[in-house]
């Protein structure tokens, strides 16, 4: 398998794509005018380094303000799911004393309406 012609396929398989795309007028254009700005703008930052030093230093701090906020911003979701994990047992604990108040205070009021209709029953006799 050391001989393997896979690697060697594939190259050639790209070189002969790129070679039929060049068949069409607009493609052969696009790679001319790409090229030739390509070549104006390393010439420009080779007469220009520290023009090219600035844009890069330019770019570093881009990414690092939005690596810090990035940052900032997942500090600040840990925080909130980590005060939700201590919340969560607590509101629980609310829920269920809740539920329990409703149910005692059906029961009462099914206790009140049982006298008043007993009551009423009396009061019809």
């Amino acid at each position: 398998m050391g001989n393997s012609k896979f690697g060697k396929f594939i190259m050639l398989g790209a070189i002969l794509g790129g070679a039929v795309s060049m068949f069409d007028r607009s493609t052969r254009y696009q790679v001319k005018r790409k090229t030739s700005a390509m070549i104006e703008q390393v010439g420009y930052y080779s007469k220009n380094p520290d023009v090219l030093k600035e844009k890069l230093q330019q770019q570093k701090d881009k990414y690092v303000s939005l690596y810090e906020q990035i940052s900032g911003d997942a500090a600040y979701i840990k925080s909130q799911v980590d005060e939700l994990k201590t919340l969560t047992p607590q509101v629980k604990e609310l829920v269920v004393e809740t539920k329990e108040a409703f149910v005692d205070s059906k029961e009462e009021y099914k206790e009140i309406v049982n006298e008043s209709k007993e009551a009423s029953e009396v009061k019809k006799r």
